[in-house]
């Protein structure tokens, strides 16, 4: 075994276990804590399949989050409200079922991301990065003059979604859940790193014409890693909005998306396990610093500095040495 690998098993882990500890301590808050960390985990996941795999520099991953936070919210705000969400062909009157709302979640993200990167992959570098933005900024802006579903005040979810078999009003519960759903994506985007289709995005991202000169559209290939990426993204902004109970538009925002890439810079770039360090180091940092000061991104942004001068490739990366990413 790699070290990488037995540095993202002890990650992984340690992931688990806190909350365990947490639960027969009867400390609630710190199962939420690591609830919240696997979901961001998860959001940078999706992200690092785009950004790592990729080599897609993406500002607007937060569409894909607000996406999956809004399915979340329009589904269940109708249950909630016992107004249907439409009569014709037939009735629906929303769900609060989980599997339901990710399968909404995760198909919603994947087919803005298909209409993004039709347009977006039209171009390369920071006119990329700028189309991205774009396009998050408008669905925060649309989100805000959405009064329908709260505006600029969000909307609350009074009684979290179920899924079978499970109490996910019980905060370890909910916490195994997430877990188990982060740990099912890691091994999809281990294989789909090695496989055929994630060696050509690689390649793609290496080497376009060497790409092109087999006879592989490379286009094609980065448009169906943003689609993926999208949708995996879109999955843990469901999963944000049942643990918050609550849908908002900053879900949109840019600062989003860039705390979405520092989790990703932070733990490594193309590391495997580099979005959980990542996201588990900054979900650590603001609950510690954060009780101390309200500039504690004066010391994320110190960390973040370290990080990209002296070890590129994330904590992942400086821990386990140089390998290879994807590893």
């Amino acid at each position: 075994m790699s070290r990488e690998r037995l540095l993202g098993a002890v990650v992984l882990l340690a992931l688990g276990l806190v909350p365990l500890a947490a639960h027969l301590m009867g400390e609630p808050f710190t199962i939420t804590l690591a609830t919240r960390a696997a979901i961001l985990a998860l959001a940078a996941v999706g992200l690092n399949i785009a950004l790592g795999l990729g080599g897609l520099v993406s500002l607007g991953h937060a569409t894909f989050f607000g996406i999956g936070g809004y399915a979340m919210g329009i589904l269940a705000s109708h249950v909630q409200n016992y107004e249907p969400m439409f009569e014709w062909p037939f009735l629906f009157e929303g769900s609060t079922s989980m599997p339901f709302i990710w399968l909404v979640a995760v198909l919603a993200s994947a087919l803005v991301a298909l209409l993004i990167g039709l347009l977006a992959l039209r171009t390369s570098g920071v006119y990329f990065i700028m189309i991205t933005l774009a396009f998050g900024q408008m669905f925060y802006f649309f989100s805000i003059s959405w009064s329908a579903y709260g505006g600029e005040d969000g909307l609350s979810i009074y009684v979290r979604n179920g899924f079978p078999g499970l109490n996910t009003l019980d905060p370890i519960q909910f916490f195994g859940l997430s877990y188990a759903v982060l740990c099912i994506v890691l091994l999809g985007a281990h294989l789909l790193a090695r496989s055929p289709f994630g060696l050509a995005l690689g390649a793609a991202r290496q080497s376009p014409d060497r790409v092109q000169a087999v006879g592989l559209d490379p286009k094609r290939l980065r448009l169906v890693g943003f689609v993926i990426s999208g949708a995996i993204t879109g999955l843990a902004g469901a999963l944000f909005a049942d643990l918050n109970r609550f849908v908002s538009p900053t879900m949109f925002s840019w600062q989003t998306s860039g705390e979405i890439m520092v989790f990703i810079i932070l733990g490594g770039v193309g590391r495997l396990f580099g979005p959980v360090v990542g996201a588990a180091v900054f979900v650590m940092l603001e609950h510690w610093l954060g009780d101390m000061s309200e500039f504690w991104h004066i010391w994320l942004g110190l960390l973040l500095l370290a990080v990209v001068l002296f070890a590129r490739g994330g904590l992942v990366g400086l821990i386990a040495g140089r390998e290879k990413a994807h590893d």
